[in-house]
């Protein structure tokens, strides 16, 4: 072993999922026995009975975030159907309690056909509100090269029904506009389809219409990317929080491990900092004596013994090596209580006991050079 250290962490599969799958219960705010019972199996249980309810909790997990996944749709849905003064009706979001995995993937099946419908209804509503903005005066103001003919309708007779009849065909078009585009984009096939009113016949019209499909697609690939962007920055949100949770385990259960041989995590130099991973440990029996300890992204502890004064004296230098050899036995021993707890250590480096000195805390540099500095003003005015 060594007073300096580095060793690569790895956290066993079970912690990580627990890790994952406690965030997941909490957003799920009604679950409550089966994945409490699953994290508590998976604990306790043996090699063949720990890999069985690992599977049984990461299926779990899998269908409590499909329930989710549906229940942020049912409310970005909600909230279209809001600002476009659509009632439309939408399935009620599921507030997961005791159901197993069968009955959590049954819900999200109906869902997904009610939510399908309920995304159609509301691009027909938009279509049918773009309709009737530029057609209520259609019959009117829509001109046909149509001339009377025997047997025909008259130019007059035919202008109504020829205006519904571009009418319908916009709002066929119009109705493929996906209900969450932008504002912007609603404007922008709207403003395409005010030209079908003046168009002078059907090869004019059919130009219009054209040009409105064309907007139509086009803003549909806009929203489609725009759902995906939010997909993407929602997943590095995830992971970020999943990676926050595992240094976070990884800090917490080394500052347990040594707590539990007698180390203290202590407030000022000795503190915990959250931003940098950091740990100092001290013990009451080590008033010279610290280890500094950093946990990089939860993938790799760096630990040094540290003097917290400058050594004096070969009899300070023997006591670093005395010092050096019981961090060494300690840390052996936390690495063996740290997996226990699911996190797996590796040595990759090592510096033996008494081949360096030890470095002394800037703190301590601090420290002693404002009590020198007094000394030498003495000198000075002496």
């Amino acid at each position: 072993m060594s007073s300096g250290v580095e060793a690569d962490i790895a956290l066993d599969a079970a912690v990580v999922l627990t890790l994952g799958m406690n965030r997941v219960l909490g957003r799920a705010a009604g679950v409550a026995g089966r994945g409490a019972e699953a994290l508590a199996a998976l604990a306790a249980g043996k090699a063949e009975e720990r890999a069985a309810a690992l599977a049984e909790v990461e299926a779990y997990e899998r269908a409590l975030r499909r329930v989710l996944e549906r229940n942020a749709r049912i409310a970005a849905l909600a909230e279209t159907a809001e600002r476009l003064g659509a009632d439309v009706a939408l399935p009620r979001p599921l507030r997961p309690a005791d159901q197993d995995i069968a009955d959590l993937d049954t819900w999200c099946a109906a869902a997904d056909t009610a939510l399908d419908e309920a995304e159609s209804r509301l691009s027909r509503h938009l279509a049918a509100e773009i309709g009737e903005q530029i057609f209520p005066s259609a019959a009117s103001s829509l001109r046909t090269e149509l001339g009377p003919a025997v047997g025909r309708p008259t130019q007059e007779e035919a202008r109504p029904a020829q205006a519904e009849a571009v009418r319908q065909r916009l709002e066929r078009v119009v109705a493929r506009l996906l209900p969450d585009v932008s504002a912007e984009d609603r404007r922008a096939v709207a403003e395409a389809a005010a030209l079908l009113p003046g168009a002078s016949g059907e090869e004019e019209a059919e130009g219009v219409l054209t040009e409105v499909r064309l907007r139509v697609q086009a803003a549909n690939g806009r929203t489609r990317r725009r759902r995906e962007e939010e997909r993407r920055r929602a997943a590095e949100r995830e992971a970020a929080e999943q990676a926050e949770a595992e240094r976070r385990y990884v800090l917490d259960s080394i500052t347990a491990a040594f707590q539990d041989l007698g180390y203290e995590v202590q407030a000022g130099f000795e503190t915990l900092t959250a931003d940098g991973g950091e740990v100092v440990l001290t013990r009451g029996s080590w008033p010279d004596h610290g280890v500094r300890m950093r946990v990089d992204d939860a993938a790799q502890i760096r630990a040094a013994m540290v003097r917290t004064r400058p050594a004096e004296s070969e009899d300070d230098r023997r006591l670093d090596v005395e010092r050096e050899r019981e961090w060494c036995e300690a840390f052996e021993a936390a690495r063996a209580r740290l997996a226990d707890a699911g996190v797996r250590s590796e040595v990759t480096w090592r510096l033996e006991p008494g081949v360096k000195e030890l470095p002394v805390t800037d703190r301590a540099r601090r420290t002693a050079a404002r009590a020198a500095a007094p000394r030498e003003r003495r000198r000075e005015l002496g």
